[in-house]
């Protein structure tokens, strides 16, 4: 395994193995699920404070509702496809080695937007020696 640094910070670079968080949210206003800005900034927000690098986010907002939201990160990827008219959104949060917390990612994400209700499920890939 390769140590890097990456912002000042060293960096695992090579374990092959990850969490991988799939969630559903709802009861979440509809106004801030066709919100492009807001989305962005929550998602990005979100993985930051759980330990993420965030390379680049980007999106695609739907006619005539919804929205489509996806960060690039180091150490994997996080999305967001949001359900306006349903107040609902799916989260995609996977994440290879240490540093993250994808866990932490969708829960600070979760309260950002104020969902009351949530199911959501970690699925270790690869081969996690911890």
């Amino acid at each position: 395994m390769k140590t890097y640094f990456v912002g000042g910070e060293p960096e695992e670079i090579g374990e092959f193995a990850g969490r991988h968080v799939l969630a559903e949210f709802s009861g979440v206003a509809a106004e801030l699920l066709d919100d492009v800005e807001f989305l962005c900034e929550s998602l990005e927000r979100a993985l930051r404070k759980a330990g993420a690098t965030v390379r680049e986010v980007t999106s695609t907002r739907f006619d005539p509702q919804g929205v489509t939201v996806v960060a690039l990160l180091s150490e994997s990827h996080a999305s967001i496809h949001s359900y306006p008219e349903r107040g609902s959104v799916f989260v995609d949060v996977f994440t290879c080695g240490r540093r993250a917390d994808p866990e932490l990612a969708v829960q600070l994400l979760q309260d950002m937007l104020g969902a009351t209700a949530a199911r959501t499920s970690t699925i270790h890939r690869g081969q996690d020696t911890r």
